[in-house]
């Protein structure tokens, strides 16, 4: 029979190998720290030719995209599957103003990674590839292991280390919603990683047509490397990288709202001073 130390032991062992097991489903993958340190292109084809090998919904968002798993024999991870690409002349919301032209669409989560790349905000993004899985064309995001979305993060009050710079993530990401003219930047598709790192993820309802900036009074600061990088865009690269996922017109959006962000933070910078806007 056991001693009283053998059988506490196993408890103890028990324990542990059950919260490792509960993690394992909660993560969808072996473990949390079986996060591998790939590249993006590591990444990009891992996502293209790994083996699904398990699916569920999400249940999040107004589209409840799927969360698969997938491996390629020796890493196992998920990765999110966004399918809609719906196209309305006219849409009526909850609340009940109306919107012509609606679209959304899958495809704006490429293009919208696209534009990041040459902005040089896709470390603030999944990486993000199109694929076909199950008959259905989507995007197929990198899964992120994250500890909340902002939403949570507002609701339980909890603040973050002053030495991660939080504000300075959140005027980038307003600054490229505006760019790429992004309708749905809620709480809830703004992640935090255990680092205090914001992801963003979701512009399905981006790339409106309107020459105006969607987020005008939230643009109060701006980083200067990543202006001097939309001031730099060029309208033939963007058409280039985004030919499969935006017309013209959209592409001709963004250059416009382009122009005018640094209209904007120019004029900012000559009413209140350099310092006070850019950092």
């Amino acid at each position: 029979m056991p001693t009283r130390r053998v059988r506490a032991t196993f408890v103890t062992l028990g324990v542990f190998f059950a919260a490792w097991a509960a993690l394992a489903v909660a993560g969808g993958r072996a473990a949390a720290f079986d996060e591998p340190a790939w590249t993006t292109d590591q990444m990009r084809q891992f996502l293209l030719t790994a083996k699904v090998v398990g699916s569920r919904r999400t249940g999040k968002g107004v589209t409840t995209p799927w969360r698969l798993t997938l491996t390629d024999g020796t890493v196992t991870h998920d990765a999110a599957f966004q399918t809609i690409d719906e196209h309305k002349m006219k849409n009526e919301f909850a609340d009940g103003t109306v919107e012509l032209n609606f679209v959304d669409s899958y495809m704006y989560d490429l293009a919208a990674y696209e534009i990041a790349r040459l902005v040089g905000l896709d470390g603030m993004m999944p990486v993000t590839v199109q694929r076909k899985w199950q008959a259905q064309t989507g995007a197929l995001s990198w899964w992120v292991p994250t500890k909340m979305d902002e939403s949570e993060r507002l609701k339980k009050k909890i603040e973050p280390s002053p030495s991660v710079n939080w504000n300075d993530q959140m005027h980038r990401m307003r600054v490229f919603t505006a760019l790429v003219y992004d309708t749905d930047r809620n709480l809830t598709n703004v992640l935090i990683d255990n680092d205090w790192k914001l992801w963003m993820i979701d512009f399905t309802r981006a790339f409106r047509l309107q020459a105006r900036l969607v987020n005008e009074k939230d643009l109060v600061k701006g980083d200067r490397a990543l202006l001097a990088r939309i001031k730099a865009l060029d309208g033939a690269e963007v058409a280039r990288v985004t030919k499969d996922y935006l017309k013209k017109s959209e592409v001709d959006g963004v250059m416009k709202r382009r122009d005018m962000i640094i209209q904007h933070f120019d004029q900012l910078v000559a009413a209140k001073g350099e310092k006070e806007v850019l950092y």
